[in-house]
């Protein structure tokens, strides 16, 4: 397989990549081009200063066979270090691009090409975040990493819960805690019972998305802890994420108003019939109606009612997603050094 570095992104691959995607291992929103042209952009809201791209595609004749997306730290944890794309705060899923088939190939002459490139400066150690306990991509780099007397080492970062959803709402809520059940219903009906109109929607148009999403940054900052992690970098890296979701035909920002007034909102990508939950904010004036949970059970009926056949919650192990009926999947990183 003939390798080649990209020291900025290939726009002319973009399709091609994007196809390969759809092919690989591991199909997520985190992987796609434009996903990642636009994290490259803020520098995943300015998570990483003086990095260089080291993007490695594989072809077999024309034909492109693997992606690496890479970058380079001078200095990661003490390292020189290679690490994905993405990586490590906002992207939940992450992995080298490659069909089943191709993958050990690619890694096979991956690892030698980023040891030995005379384009690449200097490094020590490769980093790989954010890939699922499932991925093949874990057990075939250990496998050549034995092979070529690299250093491999994996270990579980988070949990990164999700739902299985049935056909119909009901079914779902049949299938969790009876005392669970109760709530999710309990609440739902409650906050149609306050005197005021309860509406929830999901932004379809064009016009006036700045301005949903102002609405849900706005929600997201209530919580001190998320009012810290919307720097202005990262809220540019927020609004251009959004964009680009919705451009791809798979935002699903959500909201809930109450008297109309926005109690909460969920931003999600619909993707691959499935939710994938990235991030919500609640108003705490109407803390006494739990619209977190009222609007996440809109959230899990319109699913349903869509044919999504999961509700990702990806990373975090929060008490409310187990109560919902969420089980465990993680998220590994893998290090692997040369001999």
């Amino acid at each position: 397989m003939e390798l080649k570095l990209h020291t900025s992104f290939p726009d002319e691959l973009e399709g091609a990549w994007n196809l390969l995607l759809e092919q690989s291992v591991q199909h997520v929103p985190f992987l796609r081009y434009e996903y990642l042209r636009a994290w490259w952009q803020t520098r995943g809201g300015a998570e990483w200063e003086d990095v260089l791209l080291a993007i490695v595609t594989g072809w077999e004749g024309s034909e492109l066979c693997g992606v690496a997306p890479l970058f380079f730290c001078p200095n990661f944890e003490g390292d020189a270090a290679l690490l994905l794309l993405g990586s490590i705060q906002i992207s939940d899923y992450l992995d080298l691009i490659a069909p089943a088939a191709k993958m050990k190939t690619f890694i096979e002459s991956l690892l030698p090409f980023l040891a030995n490139s005379a384009e690449l400066p200097p490094w020590r150690s490769l980093y790989l975040h954010n890939l699922v306990d499932t991925s093949p991509t874990l057990t075939l780099l250990d496998e050549v990493a034995r092979q070529q007397k690299w250093a491999f080492s994996s270990h579980t970062l988070q949990h990164s819960p999700y739902i299985p959803l049935p056909d119909s709402f009901e079914a779902y809520l049949a299938g969790i805690d009876k005392k669970q059940r109760h709530e999710i219903r309990r609440k739902m009906r409650r906050a149609g019972e306050i005197g005021q109109p309860v509406r929830y929607y999901y932004v379809q148009e064009k016009a006036g998305l700045d301005e949903e999403i102002d609405a849900f940054l706005v929600l997201m900052a209530y919580d001190a802890q998320k009012k810290r992690f919307l720097t202005p970098p990262m809220r540019e890296h927020m609004r251009l994420t959004i964009h680009c979701a919705f451009d791809q035909d798979c935002l699903h920002l959500a909201f809930l108003e109450v008297g109309g007034e926005k109690a909460a909102g969920h931003l999600s990508f619909d993707y691959l019939d499935r939710i994938w939950a990235y991030n919500s904010g609640v108003n705490p004036k109407f803390a006494h109606l739990s619209p977190g949970w009222v609007l996440l059970g809109h959230e899990l009926q319109w699913a349903i009612e869509h044919q999504k056949v999961e509700y990702d919650f990806m990373r975090g192990d929060e008490e409310y997603k187990y109560r919902f009926g969420a089980v465990d999947r993680y998220v590994m990183q893998a290090v692997l050094t040369p001999a």
